[in-house]
C-alpha cells in the first residue's frame, strides 16, 4: 500500500551503523534511502557493484572516495552519477548531523 513518506526524516532509534531503506524495488531498479550520521566506510573496504548508482544528497555533508584515488565533496542538492564495477568508499559524513542519500540503483541500458 502507497504511503506518504518525508525523505528528510530522521530514524526512529539511534543509529549505530548507516542505515539504509528500500524504497522502491522492480525489475532493473531499486531506490534507497541511506542515512548516515558521521559515518564512513571501514578502511580498506569498497563498494563494487555490478549496477549503476545515481546517488542525491539530499542533507548533510560527505565524501566519497574511489579506489583510482579520485575523492569528491558533496553538499545537500548535489547529485552524482557511479558507473557499475568503479570501486567506491563513504571517506566521510558530517559528524553530529545526519546525511541523507537517496540512491538509485539500475543495470546497464545496453
Amino acid at each position: 500500500m502507497n504511503e506518504v513518506k518525508n525523505l528528510l526524516s530522521p530514524p526512529l532509534d539511534a543509529l549505530d551503523e548507516e542505515m539504509f531503506e528500500r524504497l522502491v524495488e522492480r525489475p532493473g531498479i531499486r531506490i534507497e534511502r541511506i542515512v548516515s550520521y558521521g559515518h564512513a566506510s571501514p578502511e580498506g573496504f569498497y563498494y563494487d557493484q555490478e549496477e549503476h548508482e545515481w546517488i542525491a544528497l539530499l542533507s548533510g555533508e560527505a565524501r566519497l572516495g574511489f579506489e583510482d584515488g579520485e575523492v569528491i565533496a558533496l553538499r545537500p542538492g548535489d547529485s552524482y552519477e557511479i558507473p557499475a564495477g568503479r570501486r567506491h568508499r563513504v571517506e566521510w559524513t558530517k559528524p553530529g548531523e545526519m546525511t541523507i542519500w537517496l540512491a538509485v540503483f539500475y543495470p546497464d541500458g545496453g
